[in-house]
């Protein structure tokens, strides 16, 4: 997996279409939520996923690229991440 730069600023950003937080969420469900959401959503609409550290961070992004989808940015926050993701054209 290809990581997006962490200190890629936000300002430049349009804020998300739509946000999820699975903070809490055990591995797979987290990506399953995010999988269902994505498909709910528009081709090129922008999602944010608040995800714990560790395990949930690592599969989570790798997953959602491995479905086409394209990670804009992960934003790291005190115990926690939030990850940018662009849903792919279908």
């Amino acid at each position: 997996m290809e990581n997006p730069p962490e200190n890629t600023p936000l300002s430049g950003m349009r804020p998300p279409d739509e946000e999820l937080d699975l903070r809490g969420v055990m591995c797979p469900f987290n990506f399953v939520k995010t999988k269902l959401r994505l498909e709910d959503m528009v081709d090129g609409a922008v999602l944010t996923v608040t995800l714990d550290q560790g395990e949930p961070l690592k599969n989570v992004p790798a997953s959602v690229q491995m479905e086409g989808h394209s990670i804009l940015r992960i934003e790291p926050l005190e115990f926690h991440a939030r990850v940018w993701i662009r849903k792919h054209a279908s």
